[in-house]
C-alpha cells in the first residue's frame, strides 16, 4: 500500500510538471505569432504597381458598369503601368517566407458558410470592411481563408478582428472572391487597438 501511494504522488508530480510545461509552451508560442501588415503578404512589384494605379481610372465613375475588377481586366491595355496594375488586381503570387508562419493579423470577415447555429465556419479574412460583398474584392495575396469548426458568431461585420494562426501558401476559389493563402486559426478576438 506504501509503495502505491508514493507511486501515486509521483504520478501526480508529473502530473502537476507536465500541466506547468504545457501552460508555459502555450504561453510562448502565443507570444511567437509575428503581428504583420497585410501589405507584407504581397510581393514588393504588386503593392508598387498597385500604388501607381494608371490615370485614367480617375476618370471611370464609382458604382459605373465600367467600375469593376472584371470589367478592368477585359480590357487589352497597351501601357505597361496598366498592364502592371491590372496584373496586380488578380495576383495569386505570394511570399513563400510565409508558408507555415505563425502570424496575427487584424481583419474582417467575409462568411463563405454557417453552422446550423449561424456561426461562420468557413470565411475569408480581407483586410478592409466590405471586401468581396460591398465592393470589388482585394487581389488574392490580400486575402486568408479559413475554416474554422467551431465557428465563429459574426454579430457585425463591420467589426474588425485580430486572427492568429498559421499561414499556408493555398488557392481557394469562392463565388465572392479567390484568396492566395490560408489561415489554421488558433484564436481570434475582437479587435481592440
Amino acid at each position: 500500500m506504501k509503495f502505491f501511494a508514493m507511486h501515486t504522488s509521483v504520478k501526480l508530480g508529473l502530473v502537476a510538471a507536465l500541466l506547468i510545461l504545457i501552460s508555459t509552451l502555450s504561453q510562448t508560442q502565443a507570444a511567437d505569432y509575428e503581428e504583420i501588415d497585410w501589405v507584407a503578404l504581397m510581393p514588393e512589384d504588386d503593392l508598387s504597381a498597385l500604388l501607381n494605379r494608371p490615370e485614367f481610372l480617375n476618370d471611370i465613375a464609382d458604382g459605373s458598369a465600367a467600375d469593376s475588377v472584371d470589367d478592368f481586366a477585359s480590357k487589352q491595355l497597351e501601357d505597361e503601368q496598366a498592364q502592371r496594375y491590372q496584373q496586380a488586381l488578380v495576383s495569386t503570387r505570394v511570399i513563400e517566407a510565409f508558408d507555415g508562419k505563425a502570424i496575427r493579423i487584424p481583419g474582417f470577415i467575409v462568411p463563405l458558410e454557417q453552422n446550423d447555429e449561424q456561426k461562420a465556419t468557413a470565411f475569408f479574412v480581407v483586410p478592409y470592411f466590405g471586401a468581396c460583398l460591398h465592393m470589388p474584392p482585394p487581389p488574392p495575396n490580400q486575402i486568408l481563408y479559413v475554416e474554422y469548426k467551431e465557428g465563429i458568431a459574426v454579430e457585425n461585420l463591420y467589426d474588425p478582428y485580430w486572427f492568429e494562426g498559421t499561414v499556408k501558401i493555398d488557392n481557394h476559389e469562392s463565388a465572392l472572391g479567390t484568396s492566395a493563402y490560408s489561415l489554421v486559426l488558433d484564436s481570434f478576438a475582437l479587435y481592440e487597438e
